[in-house]
């Protein structure tokens, strides 16, 4: 993923051919939603052109995409977000060093890192699927007892609890 670190003049910046309403558009969310990204750290536009103008690249578009993607899917607050784009961006970088030459001591030591990076990011999602499990067992715990409820005997539901349903 991009979205951090870049070098002026890079590829990147000479890609950058998508203006703030176009990756709004493509992403489904607001120019706001945007700038406020960039406020945050989890986006860098690719480069600014003068008067302020923010221009992409497809790699800004992929990386809105995927914080979305985060957001709806997993249900990741923000800084849950900045935890696991971070990691896949180190996780880009330990892959650029591995593919670039690295002798076999560095590649190890690249591998062991990934490792824990990815490890991290796992933590982060189970995490988020213990409380999802947590909250579908407290939702089907409700719905049990509901279903009793129906199942009781004919005038048994006025006596049956003074709890509201829900």
């Amino acid at each position: 993923m991009s979205g951090h670190a870049r070098e002026p003049g890079g590829t990147e910046e000479r890609d950058a051919r998508y203006g703030i309403g176009e990756v709004a558009s493509r992403a489904e969310v607001s120019e706001r939603t945007l700038r406020y990204y960039e406020e945050v750290g989890l986006l860098v536009p690719a480069a600014h052109r003068p008067g302020h103008n923010r221009r992409y690249c497809d790699a800004d578009v992929r990386r809105v995409l995927r914080i979305r993607e985060l957001q709806s899917l997993m249900g990741f607050n923000l800084e849950e977000i900045r935890r696991v784009v971070s990691a896949e961006d180190r996780l880009d970088a330990l892959r650029t060093r591995y593919r670039g030459g690295a002798d076999e001591a560095e590649q190890r030591a690249l591998l062991e890192e990934a490792e824990e990076v990815l490890e991290g990011v796992r933590g982060e999602v189970t995490a988020k699927l213990e409380a999802l499990s947590a909250f579908l067992a407290e939702l089907d715990e409700r719905i049990e007892r509901h279903r009793r409820r129906l199942r009781a005997p004919s005038g048994a539901l006025a006596r049956s609890s003074s709890r509201p349903p829900g």
